[in-house]
């Protein structure tokens, strides 16, 4: 016999999944996603098995119905690997609609769906019809050799239909069913199993030994044809069929529309079929389908602009709410975590989503032990989006906001941020506030300090040898003694590290250690460059900050409010007596060729990284800013391209390629 409390849970999930049923399958209107439907039924097959005597004939389950990549050889790509710029709903549809039909200055516009194929993207390379060479896609300037991979895989041809020098790209993917047989032989072999056919497919291609590979299953479809030496055709359409004709394999279903509205139709009908295929899709790619206009159309830093990726809903599951609990940040501010019940969801197992604040959980009603719908899209974190009450136990009480947070220090106590939804704790000294503030300081991104590792600051904090930043630069060899693992040689080590780093903090490492409310490094760089030292900052004004490109008045206001503070002015005074702060401000600097002018660097480059790209533009007298507003003069986009993108083409701002970008600042 089961317990009472898994009695409960199996009756109230047999209900839930009789209701959800008759609304999708009679009524035509769910209430949730598939996903989610799919887990509670599994659930309920689960309880089940492990109880047999629950079931009853009313229960819906009795209805009738990787290798390393030091591997491979690096391929330049001889043609570059855009990513599609993505759509997640109908309004965006028709915002990008607009966007190509002013650029071409037409009033009509023919376009041509594609299913996007949940795979691993591949460039072949044939001359003369013969396969050459088979490549990943890499960060799309450089991918890898997985010719000897990809050549057992049957749909790609060793030959082509005739002899012709042509690269083309296209999904490498793998059935459900391949993926089973897969999965089933690795777990005869106590290997881990693949989450999805996608995983799967992309660590089938990159086996060093192509026996592997050739025993997966994999299978091809081509959807580009990215160089020919021979005429194409004029549309997308024709050259899909011109890929079929030299022996592609390509995906029969696509379509031609007439407008947006027919793409966004033929969207909403591959949503419901999507499943249907043996292989995931995520999506549907909508391209112009005149050549001439594409190529009109061209390219931004990351993307055709005459196409788009049409995303499907994110993928809901259910799972239970095991725990509430706050975390305090860097500033105090208190956000609340809800720890679950492990599940996979989009591919990944995950056990925490954030919950934002206090007043999402009274939106949600979020309890401690309720079920709830969980969404997740690509790599954001998880968010709840519905709380199943059908299946909440009872005796749950709503959650409770606490008066008191122990781990804030002091007496615990918390405050409302004004004008703000989020909590902060009132003592602003916390050991949980200091771990994270005192990390920060040492770490790379503020002061470097060699050696001082997070498990040595907070052993630092435990035996009460840190208090205050300054603390660090008056530690003496026997104060690190008194901590575990350190000996005479490696305590003389670290002192000898924080001492080096005393001699000389440039101002905007200095800002950025701080942690002032609001200012990150791009600020802090900003605000170095204009005051000289940190007296000038501190005697700053509202007006005169938010004068400066790329802070606004409400970094300007918090900037002004942290350096009013008594205890602050105290911490600078005391700083100022044991480190050498050095000074940032441009000098000379309108003399310099890109004076005047700011540029916000969004995606990765292939030439530089983003710091050796932000060092170059200071050296010419440009400032480089974290955001995107209506005084920046360029957006230099690499490969990857964030949403700072997308602004800068709402805004109207410039937009650089890496190409462009290195020839400016030449």
């Amino acid at each position: 016999m089961a317990p009472r409390g898994i009695t409960e849970r199996y009756n109230k999930l047999k209900e839930a999944v009789n209701r959800h049923r008759h609304l999708y399958y009679v009524l035509e209107s769910p209430e949730i996603a598939d996903s989610a439907y799919d887990e509670l039924e599994q659930e309920l097959v689960r309880l089940e098995a492990e109880y047999p005597a629950l079931i009853t004939p009313d229960s819906p389950t009795q209805r009738v119905g990787g290798a390393p990549a030091a591997g491979f050889t690096k391929v330049r790509h001889t043609v570059p690997q855009w990513s599609f710029n993505d759509a997640f709903t109908p309004e965006d549809m028709h915002e990008f609609d607009v966007r190509v039909k002013k650029m071409l200055g037409t009033q009509t516009l023919e376009y041509v769906c594609e299913l996007k194929i949940d795979g691993l993207k591949v460039v072949l390379t044939y001359e003369q019809g013969i396969l050459q060479t088979a490549a990943t896609r890499g960060d799309g300037v450089v991918g890898e050799d997985v010719t000897h991979n990809v050549r057992t895989i049957k749909s790609v041809p060793l030959l082509l239909t005739r002899p012709v020098d042509v690269v083309v790209e296209g999904e490498i993917w793998m059935s459900e069913e391949a993926l089973q047989k897969v999965n089933a032989a690795r777990a005869k072999t106590g290997e881990p199993l693949f989450a999805n056919p996608r995983n799967a497919a992309a660590g089938s291609i990159r086996q060093l030994d192509p026996k592997v590979a050739a025993e997966r299953g994999l299978d091809t479809f081509v959807y580009d044809i990215a160089r020919s030496g021979e005429p194409l055709p004029p549309t997308q359409a024709g050259e899909l069929e011109y890929a079929r004709a030299l022996g592609f394999k390509v995906n029969r279903q696509h379509k031609e529309v007439s407008s947006i509205d027919g793409a966004i139709a033929y969207w909403e009908e591959w949503q419901k079929k999507s499943k249907t295929q043996g292989y995931w899709i995520d999506g549907v790619v909508v391209k112009v389908n005149r050549r001439d206009q594409q190529e009109r159309l061209g390219f931004t830093g990351k993307a055709p602009r005459f196409a788009i990726a049409f995303k499907f809903p994110a993928e809901q599951v259910t799972t239970v709410v095991e725990d509430i609990v706050l975390q305090i940040g860097r500033t105090g501010v208190l956000t609340p975590v809800a720890h679950l019940r492990p599940v996979l969801v989009a591919g990944s197992t995950v056990s925490r989503a954030t919950l934002h604040n206090e007043d999402e959980i009274k939106r949600l009603d979020v309890r401690v032990g309720d079920t709830v719908v969980l969404q997740k899209a690509g790599d954001v974190i998880p968010d709840i989006v519905r709380v199943l009450t059908e299946l909440r136990p009872p005796k749950t009480k709503p959650y409770r906001w606490p008066s008191i947070v122990p781990e804030c220090g002091g007496n615990g106590s918390i405050e409302r941020v004004p004008g703000a939804a989020a909590w902060r704790c009132v003592e602003k000294n916390s050991f949980a506030q200091q771990r994270r503030k005192f990390r920060y300081f040492a770490s790379r991104g503020a002061l470097t300090i060699e050696g001082l590792g997070p498990s040595t600051v907070d052993a630092l904090i435990e035996q009460g040898l840190l208090s205050n930043f300054d603390d660090f630069f008056t530690l003496q060899v026997g104060d690190v003694l008194e901590l575990e693992g350190f000996a005479d040689v490696s305590a003389k080590k670290l002192i000898e590290s924080i001492r080096a780093v005393a001699k000389s903090v440039p101002l905007s490492r200095l800002i950025t250690g701080l942690s002032l409310p609001h200012v990150g490094e791009e600020t802090a760089i900003l605000l170095a460059q204009n005051f000289k030292t940190i007296d000038d900052l501190a005697q700053a004004s509202e007006e005169s900050l938010s004068d400066i490109n790329g802070i606004g008045p409400i970094v300007a206001k918090a900037i002004v409010g942290w350096f009013a503070e008594k205890e602050n002015k105290k911490l600078i005074e005391r700083l100022k007596k044991v480190i050498t702060i050095k000074s940032e401000k441009s000098t000379g600097a309108k003399s310099l060729p890109l004076a005047g002018k700011t540029f916000v660097l969004t995606g990765s480059m292939a030439s530089m990284s983003r710091d050796e790209a932000k060092e170059k533009l200071r050296k010419l007298g440009a400032a480089v800013s974290g955001s995107v507003s209506k005084k920046t003069t360029y957006v230099v986009a690499g490969e990857e391209a964030g949403s700072k993108l997308d602004k800068a083409q709402e805004l109207g701002v410039p937009v650089l390629t890496e190409e462009e970008f290195l020839k400016l600042i030449r």
